[in-house]
């Protein structure tokens, strides 16, 4: 527990019920900087990598620590694209919408994903295995349309071939 925090107040804190050790090493990041809100932005990365995402009770225990109040703190974490409020699932999965990707096909990949796994952009699968996103440019114009899982680029992408590239991570 923590600052009155359980840790089945969030749904899912850790992907195994290891919460007390994640609280100590949570409450180590937060002493190491207690009372210096300039150290906002390293202790959320810090508290990210230990969590995986920075759920509200995570959240309200940095505020706490570094003598910020609440809003102060998600303002920073919702500002960076870095920092979710979300659990992420195991897998990345990133498609390209840059211009040459667009017009080659990746709006359908990406309807298609989001039919198959049975989510949206931005959210994680039931199992937590996938989650979807929507990236600017990803650099491999050429290759359009392309999808990254967890930063392994696939290029000249068609709704089919990204499906199947995905059952590779089943």
């Amino acid at each position: 527990m923590y600052h009155g925090y359980s840790c089945n107040e969030e749904v899912v804190l850790m992907e195994t019920c290891q919460c007390e050790a994640k609280w100590e090493e949570l409450e180590k990041i937060i002493d190491a900087h207690r009372g210096q809100p300039s150290a906002l932005i390293e202790v959320l990365h810090q508290s990210q990598e230990l969590v995986g995402y920075l759920p509200r009770n995570v959240q309200v225990a940095i505020a706490d620590g570094l003598g910020l109040s609440l809003s102060q703190v998600y303002s920073v974490v919702s500002f960076y694209n870095h920092f979710t409020t979300k659990p992420k699932g195991k897998y990345q999965v990133s498609v390209c919408m840059g211009t040459a990707c667009f017009v080659k096909g990746a709006p359908a990949i990406l309807e298609r994903l989001e039919q198959e796994l049975g989510t949206k952009v931005g959210d994680t699968t039931a199992d937590g295995r996938f989650t979807i996103n929507q990236v600017r440019c990803l650099g491999c114009c050429a290759l359009g349309p392309v999808m990254t899982v967890n930063q392994k680029a696939h290029g000249r992408l068609t709704p089919d071939t990204a499906l199947e590239i995905l059952k590779e991570y089943q």
